[in-house]
């Protein structure tokens, strides 16, 4: 919900999300501290985490964080059962089909 500044003096390639973009005013107020907030309707609560590049932005709740990388690593195991044998020469459709029945195995 916060505005930021300053945009120029941060690296290119540094992440920044926030409700708008505004110039500074000499006053700063804290009304709240460890509460939900809304940017750009996304909610984001204490403890979540955020992945955002200028495509957009995913929040993935504290609670899902444990098991994450697990999960993450399944996924690419599942993926390599059709990359793996696409990057071996002379790769057929015949392939692919055997490639995706693997892979749809491993998702159920």
């Amino acid at each position: 919900n916060g505005v930021v500044r300053d945009l120029g003096d941060l690296a290119e390639d540094f992440p920044v999300v926030a409700g708008s973009i505004g110039p500074s005013h000499g006053f700063v107020h804290v009304r709240e501290i460890d509460t939900p907030v809304s940017v750009f309707g996304i909610t984001v609560s204490p403890g979540d985490l955020v992945h955002a590049d200028r495509h957009g932005a995913v929040v993935i709740p504290n609670e899902v964080i444990p098991i994450l990388k697990d999960t993450v690593h399944k996924l690419f195991a599942s993926e390599r059962l059709i990359l793996d044998p696409a990057e071996k020469t002379g790769f057929s459709f015949d392939d692919f089909k055997s490639a995706w029945e693997d892979f749809e195995k491993s998702r159920t």
